[in-house]
């Protein structure tokens, strides 16, 4: 082994990548920056590369030197960019590391983790490692076949997971790891028949309960649960069974830690130096200066990382909304206006432009999804047609209305059937995607099951009629894990999900219907071919709020395709409701919520209804339906 010794001079950098990063435009920082086992004349040992523009000095410390820095400082670049940079032999991976930076503002000295490094100590302990994240991949199929799989008119159905407690090991009391996850979540979600899994943010963060959201490796998984290489294969593991990888990535915010990116070096670096810019009043947080150039490489290149090294099928951004807005949770006075007069914060658009931009790019068959709650126009408009470029948004107004709607005693609904059915009118404004998410099932406002009214037989139908509409609805699909069985107690990220409840039947009557409606919704095309287009989609009938029933047909370009949906919002048993179909022959029954294998009734015995030549809904053709309980029928044609 090479003796460790002091800094030699070296670079990774070219004059391009100066100029990349200068203009905001670098996507490919982590190749460089960072600590890079490397080989300089013949000598092994460790690069490292890092953006301080307002320090005096930069020095390397770690377990190799004592945590004392005399004698490994790094150099400073001649060009003017505030980056410093040197090798230093012998360092191998595993050695632990920080950066001690003396500060020309305050003249104050800093012990930093390193921004770019792809890993970390496990917390709370803060160091960086070094690393050689080199993995083996096997997903090349899915690779291959993504851009068709992965597009906006083929099935998104979402698990989200975080992956702390999704299912702990019982016996040692702690979360799963990424290597135990790749056999049992990826067993769990093809069995369900998802198409996709969400992840709640596995970037390093310091604080457990922040669920990811507030983090401070950009570049890094979060070691609780393993090694970077042992999350690549959870992730390749996912697409050998095909299933796509999405990841929750926080651009809008990171926390003010003293040992992370809060004045990196004695100076603003990372944070807008205006607090009405740079601070979030919600979430106690520091805002990333959209405004410098170097920060903006420093965003791109993050996200860059998650989906060419890791192979990331999407981003799912978090918190758009408090970026599009200056005066984003702030009251008069606490912020100012943009250039023009007024709130929309114009870096911020920008960035969110380029970052759009770059990954449609550089990458095949990914997607980005905007978590976006106002009525900021074309978020889901490609950037060259003048929108923000995402491929999806989260449907909150959708998600809002539904939950407002079904929590409502039945016998109310009649008076609210706006409620359910004005989603329609701006379903196809955006690619919309429904979200019944974690932020539903959190902070006092009840699991999904919990949210229901009536008794227990009406809580369950009522959650199974929520679910079918849901399924059955324009836009692709996202259900919070646990979601799936209705588990009775909010989530708590501290403990396992309720796994036991899956042996009652009424539970696991829920988990069933969401593994058929899933099925259904991946194998039929009038499900999801024009899921963003109105052309998918056709009301029957949306005015019957006396009995609070409403029927609509999916739609592909294949009429043969086409499906029926009926929806009884109440506990009342219709015998023969006539409904006009668009063509003769018989309508079979697909989904029926009410069967007992959901922990229905089971009172509705038809498996199909033959078309009569009696004119309704304006059409020629009617079935009279026997329509269960707080029960959805899914049906198909047969005779085509």
């Amino acid at each position: 082994m090479n003796e460790i010794g002091q800094v030699l001079t070296n670079s990774l950098l070219t004059d391009f990548d100066i100029y990349l990063i200068k203009t905001g435009k670098h996507t490919r920082m982590f190749e460089k920056f960072g600590s890079k086992i490397m080989v300089l004349n013949g000598v092994s040992g460790c690069q490292f590369t890092v953006f301080a523009p307002a320090a005096a000095s930069v020095r390397v410390i770690g377990d190799f030197n004592g945590w004392q820095g005399q004698g490994y400082e790094l150099n400073v670049r001649w060009d003017s960019s505030g980056i410093w940079e040197g090798f230093v032999p012998g360092l191998k991976a595993g050695t632990l590391y920080k950066y001690e930076i003396s500060s020309t503002i305050d003249q104050q000295v800093y012990t930093k983790s390193d921004p770019f490094a792809h890993f970390c100590e496990c917390p709370p302990k803060t160091a960086s490692i070094i690393w050689d994240g080199r993995y083996d991949w096997k997903d090349e199929d899915w690779m291959e076949e993504r851009p068709t799989r992965n597009s906006l008119d083929k099935p998104h159905s979402v698990y989200e997971v975080h992956l702390g407690s999704w299912m702990r090991n019982v016996e040692e009391d702690r979360p799963l790891s990424y290597l135990e996850l790749s056999q049992l979540l990826v067993d769990y979600v093809v069995d369900m028949g998802f198409t996709h899994v969400e992840l709640l943010p596995v970037m390093e963060h310091p604080y457990e309960p922040s669920w990811g959201y507030q983090a401070t490796g950009f570049f890094a998984p979060t070691s609780r649960f393993g090694t970077p290489q042992d999350f690549k294969s959870l992730v390749d593991r996912f697409h050998q069974r095909g299933v796509g990888v999405i990841m929750d990535w926080v651009p809008a915010h990171f926390p003010a830690d003293d040992w992370a990116l809060a004045k990196f070096d004695g100076s603003c670096v990372y944070e807008h130096p205006d607090l009405k810019k740079g601070f979030h009043p919600d979430w106690k947080s520091l805002i990333f200066n959209f405004e410098r150039n170097e920060i903006r490489s420093f965003l791109l290149s993050s996200a860059m990382y998650w989906m060419h090294e890791f192979h990331i099928d999407g981003l799912r951004v978090d918190a758009v909304a408090s970026m599009l807005y200056l005066d984003y949770s702030r009251k008069e006075g606490e912020w100012e206006p943009n250039e023009y007069g007024g709130k929309e914060y114009l870096a911020a658009i920008s960035f969110i432009k380029d970052f759009n931009t770059a990954a449609y790019s550089e990458l095949q068959g990914i997607q980005t999804i905007a978590e976006e709650s106002t009525a900021f126009p074309s978020v889901s408009l490609p950037v060259y047609s003048g929108g923000l470029g995402f491929g999806m948004k989260w449907m909150m107004g959708w998600m809002h209305d539904t939950l407002n709607y079904f929590k409502r005693d039945p016998i109310h609904r009649r008076h609210h059937q706006n409620d359910i059915t004005f989603s329609i009118t701006y379903a196809f404004a955006e690619n919309f995607m429904l979200p019944l998410s974690h932020d539903e099932v959190v902070h006092g406002k009840s699991s999904m099951i919990g949210k229901m009214p009536g008794d227990e037989w009406q809580k369950f139908a009522n959650l199974r009629t929520l679910y079918a509409y849901m399924y059955m609805h324009p836009g692709t699909k996202l259900l919070f894990m646990g979601n799936e069985f209705a588990q009775y107690n909010e989530w708590n990220h501290g403990t396992s999900l309720d796994w036991h409840l899956t042996k009652f039947p009424s539970h696991l009557g829920i988990q069933n219907l969401i593994r058929d409606l899933n099925h259904i919704y991946t194998r039929e095309p009038a499900c999801h071919q024009y899921q963003f287009d109105h052309k998918g989609f056709e009301w029957i009938d949306f005015s019957d709020h006396e009995n609070s029933i409403l029927s609509f047909l999916r739609k592909s370009d294949d009429p043969a395709d086409q499906i029926m949906v009926i929806c009884n919002m109440t506990p009342l048993t219709f015998e023969k409701y006539r409904i006009g179909v668009p063509n003769r022959g018989t309508w079979e029954i697909l989904i029926n919520t009410d069967d007992e294998k959901y922990w229905g009734t089971g009172r509705i015995k038809a498996t199909s209804f033959e078309s009569e030549a009696v004119q309704s809904h304006s059409r020629v053709f009617s079935i009279e339906a026997h329509i269960p309980p707080l029960g959805v029928l899914v049906l198909k044609n047969s005779n085509y």
